[in-house]
């Protein structure tokens, strides 16, 4: 045990403060028995935290549990996105369709998951949209090589989403508090800007992944999809700029933390 330090010296006649270890005592001795304070016999003592306990218990704990389901969940798909794109170059389409409603399920589940059991981390707002972004363009890449999409629906699909990118760079390095490191910038525990999606974001979304799913699976029907795809394609390339230009003109698309 450790032994008690005592120090009358900066208290009044009346009270001793002693020091064990993290934790001080304040004692109230009368007056009159003050110069007896290293007595056995000791008044009762009222529990004083000091400084460094009391700025210690204020201190946040961040502490992120990386590898939870959902994030396990948003990996596979991540790695899914690659295989996908294979499967479709080879014609191996029962396979990448597999694949695929894989993918679309553990999208939906991996979310929910987060939601209903207070899993979301930092880790997983990041590659969630990164899972999504890389299945859809790869699966557009490779439809394209196929011949199975025209390359000017793809260019307005892959031309929007580098244009966001290159706006999510600018955004989160002007966003970023100083000081500006390449360490801070890719430490996605201080976040410094929002992006939130907006409706037609969101419907555009979904658009785009009935686009490249039902592209992929023409090849294992039995009737001719050649003009709903088509249809379907100049429906996509609209609502995919109007959602490039929803971030441009939306006062909430993009929202600086401070």
């Amino acid at each position: 045990m450790a032994k008690p330090h005592i120090v009358p010296s900066i208290l009044s006649s009346s009270q001793v403060l002693i020091s064990l270890g993290r934790d001080s005592w304040l004692y109230r001795i009368p007056a009159h028995t003050s110069h007896r304070c290293c007595s056995s016999k000791m008044p009762p003592r009222i529990p004083v935290r000091n400084e460094t306990t009391r700025t210690s218990n204020q201190l946040p704990t961040m502490r992120e549990e990386i590898f939870n389901l959902p994030n396990c969940l948003t990996l596979t798909r991540l790695l899914a996105a690659p295989a996908i794109g294979v499967l479709v170059v080879y014609d191996a389409s029962a396979w990448a369709v597999g694949l695929f409603v894989y993918a679309a399920i553990t999208d939906v589940l991996d979310g929910w998951i987060a939601r209903r059991w207070n899993m979301k981390t930092v880790v997983g707002t990041v590659i969630d949209p990164m899972a999504d972004k890389a299945l859809m363009t790869i699966l557009t890449v490779c439809l394209v090589v196929k011949g199975a999409l025209p390359v000017w629906v793809a260019t307005i699909i892959l031309g929007r989403d580098i244009c966001l990118g290159l706006a999510a760079i600018h955004y989160r390095w002007v966003s970023l508090p100083p000081p500006k490191t390449f360490a801070r910038y890719w430490n996605f525990s201080l976040p410094s800007a929002e992006v939130r999606p907006t409706t037609v974001s969101k419907y555009n979304t979904f658009l785009q992944l009935i686009l490249v799913g039902l592209t992929t699976a023409a090849p294992l029907m039995d009737i001719d999809l050649s003009l709903p795809l088509m249809i379907l394609q100049y429906i996509v390339a609209v609502t995919t700029m109007w959602s490039g230009l929803s971030y441009i003109f939306s006062k909430d698309a993009v929202k600086i933390l401070k």
